[in-house]
């Protein structure tokens, strides 16, 4: 007799693959997955292949904004004074060159000022310390660009000149200079002026009647003018150079700014001593003033305490003509430096032509380092 459950001669059996269908989706069924709406719930398709539940989408993050550092500005200004690397100015305009716009701060970064245009200046004398970066509309900043210098907008005092004479040699010793700074004189009613070395000035000769003497600070501060008067003609600070080559002027020594000065004519030459001092090097001699018609004059320099050489040149250290082209030249710029040591030296000067021709010869001497 055959089982009622019996529904074929042969055992029934469910194919695998709807077994694991039916499997699915009751466990779907189970988990809450089913309902009406379609393959999300887990629904086995007709074909009996199950479809999965399509993934959440993940959110996508938003990155940080990126910064942005823009170009940093390049600053200048005008270092005034001495040196031009020193950052001593009187001047306190700085110049900034960025294609941003630009701001500053004067208290290290505290508190900062807009800037318009392509400048600012800063104010008040002693160490400034500047900081300066670009700024857009955005907020966005450069790298702060940090310059410092000492701003000094004050003249110093007139220098002080105590006049002395040392034999035929009017000497001017100066004081009451500042550290760093330098003298100058001038001899053409403060035209043109020539910087000075040393504590002291010492003048030779007939021609020049005044003088003017002022120093100038690391920052370029100029003080006022001190006017000196040279000894009138006849007086004992004035002095016509001798005309004998064996027994020339001497000028006063321990003195290392010379000016020698006179007014020459054919047949009338000057002759003109001094002595270099140890561990001293002559420096320079230059011709600072000429007035006359004639253009040419002639010059000569021998290494002896007289001018003996006559004209003989090998034994003259430097010689040739002088006139108002060779204002400021270095007569000894091709002379070595170890001719040019310690002992004694002595000049002729002479105009060859009948106009009368005056002068003045700057000579310069210097410690050696």
């Amino acid at each position: 007799m055959r089982s009622a459950f019996t529904l074929s001669d042969r055992p029934w059996r469910l194919r695998p693959s709807l077994l694991w269908a039916v499997l699915l989706g009751t466990a779907l069924g189970a988990c809450g997955g089913g309902g009406s709406g379609g393959t999300p719930g887990g629904e086995v398709p007709s074909t009996g292949s199950p479809v999965p539940s399509a993934p959440m989408p993940m959110p996508t993050p938003t990155p940080p904004p990126t910064a942005i550092v823009l170009r940093a500005p390049v600053l200048s200004f005008n270092d005034t004074g001495l040196s031009v690397s020193d950052g001593i100015t009187s001047n306190g305009l700085w110049s900034v060159a960025t294609e941003f716009g630009w701001e500053f701060s004067l208290d290290q970064g505290r508190s900062w000022t807009r800037g318009t245009g392509t400048w600012f200046e800063v104010r008040g004398d002693g160490p400034k310390s500047i900081w300066v970066r670009a700024r857009d509309d955005a907020g966005n900043t450069s790298e702060i660009v940090i310059v410092s210098c000492v701003l000094d907008t004050q003249a110093p005092t007139s220098v002080s000149v105590i006049p002395g004479l040392q034999g035929v040699t009017r000497v001017l010793q100066l004081a009451g200079l500042e550290p760093g700074a330098r003298w100058e004189y001038s001899f053409d009613g403060q035209t043109n002026w020539v910087a000075g070395s040393g504590p002291a000035l010492g003048i030779l000769g007939n021609d020049l009647a005044r003088l003017w003497l002022r120093q100038v600070d690391l920052a370029g501060n100029v003080s006022p003018p001190q006017s000196f008067m040279l000894d009138a003609a006849g007086a004992d600070g004035w002095h016509e150079a001798s005309g004998d080559p064996l027994r020339p002027s001497l000028l006063a020594p321990g003195t290392l700014t010379l000016l020698i000065h006179g007014s020459v004519v054919r047949g009338d030459a000057d002759y003109v001593r001094w002595d270099i001092p140890a561990n001293h090097r002559l420096e320079s001699v230059r011709l600072v003033r000429y007035q006359s018609d004639d253009l040419i004059a002639f010059y000569a320099l021998q290494a002896s305490s007289v001018f003996d050489a006559g004209f003989d040149v090998s034994r003259m250290l430097s010689w040739g003509h002088l006139g108002p082209a060779d204002l400021a030249r270095n007569v000894l710029a091709n002379v070595a430096a170890n001719q040019r040591g310690a002992g004694p030296m002595t000049l002729w000067f002479q105009q060859t032509g009948p106009l009368p021709t005056a002068y003045v010869v700057e000579v310069r001497m210097q410690p050696i380092p």
